[in-house]
Parts: C-alpha cells; structure tokens; sequence
C-alpha cells in the first residue's frame, strides 16, 4: 500500500540526534480495513478502498450498512479510495493496514482540510499591510483593500481578484514531510513539520511521489 488514513493528534517537538529541537506533529495512522477492491473489469479502474475507525450502527445507513457487512467489518467513520499501490500487491477484502507500511526516514504526502476561519478581510486573508502611514486625512483605512481598479472597463470585477471572503477549509496537501518515529504497537507517526487541520481532524498519509 502507498498510504494510509489517519488522525491529526497535535503537535509537539521532539530532539534529533544533533541535539536540535524539531517540531513535528503526532498522527495516529489507522489501522485500517480493506472494504473494496476495485479492478478494471469490475470498476473501470483499479483502486483500493480503506475504512478508519468504529463507529455505532445506528448512525450508519442502510447502504452503507450493507458496503460494510459484505466485506465483514465494522461501520466505519472513514471511508477513502487509494489508487497508487504497488503492483502485485493486492489487498484483501477485509485485510488491515498499520502503521507498518512506513519506515522511519523515508518522506511521506500528508492531505488534510485546513482550519476554517470564516469571512476574512484582505489583511488576514492575502496579507495586505492596508494604510499604515495614513497621511492625508486618512480616517478607519488601515485594513481597507483599496481600489480593484475597475472602470467603464472592464465594468467588472475579475475573477480571482484577492478580496474579503471565505477563508480556510480547503484541502491542503503538504509534500515531502519526513518521518522522525514510527510507534507500531500505538499506531502512531510523528512527521517533521506541521500538518493541516486541527486536532482530531482526518488525514490522508501517502508516500511521497
């Protein structure tokens, strides 16, 4: 398997072996379950479907109910599809995936959904510095956005155009992180650097490509 599901912990910082201090960010990495096999035949494509973490029957639908007692486990919260995976090493249907895929050393994709912050204005959202000098009888400028230059022409705003709105909440990929500890019987990896999303928010943890 090229990856795994998981849940950001937090973060912390732990000392290398120069004696410097790193902060790294704790991510409890499954153990998951195969609930699907996707083959070209079948699908269309090939993939692998993984499930993360129990949770109660009454809250699963009834299709959902049915997905998972087809393949023989539990309902589950998380359900994701990985389709990069080492060819001629199928999976199983009901099969786990730890933690033990990884090694330590090796660097590793981590996706998650950024915290949301709601509606921003330009200086929080793209950094504008607004009116800090005010001069000229400038009066409650400081963290105005200014002109968007539009006239006659184009007598609209284009789009993209960096202005007050919905900050955060997207998804996030962050490349190339590396892996510092690898604790199997706990399921956990402590990744160098920081990770999206806030505690107790699901990741998707995949080797590095």
């Amino acid at each position: 398997m090229s990856g795994i599901i998981g849940k950001k912990i937090g973060m912390t910082s732990i000392y290398d072996a120069s004696g410097k201090n790193v902060p790294c960010t704790v991510i409890e990495a499954g153990p998951c379950v195969v609930t699907q096999v996707k083959t070209p035949e079948t699908d269309g494509y090939e993939a692998i479907q993984l499930a993360f973490e129990d949770k109660k029957e009454k809250h699963t639908s009834k299709a959902l109910k049915g997905h998972f007692d087809k393949a023989g486990v539990n309902p589950k919260k998380v359900v994701r599809e990985f389709t990069r995976f080492e060819k001629g090493h199928q999976k199983a249907i009901g099969e786990e995936v730890t933690v033990e895929i990884f090694v330590e050393g090796e660097f590793i994709d981590v996706i998650g959904t950024s915290k949301g912050k709601g509606f921003q204005g330009v200086v929080k959202r793209h950094g504008f510095a607004g009116v800090n000098d005010a001069t000229h009888g400038q009066h409650n400028r400081n963290r105005a956005p200014g002109s968007i230059g539009a006239s006659s022409y184009p007598s609209r705003v284009f789009k993209g155009m960096r202005m007050a709105g919905r900050t955060g909440n997207d998804r996030v990929k962050m490349i190339n992180l590396q892996i510092l500890k690898i604790v199997p019987e706990k399921n956990i990896i402590v990744v160098k650097g920081s990770v999206p999303g806030a505690n107790g928010s699901y990741v998707i943890v995949e080797r590095w490509s």
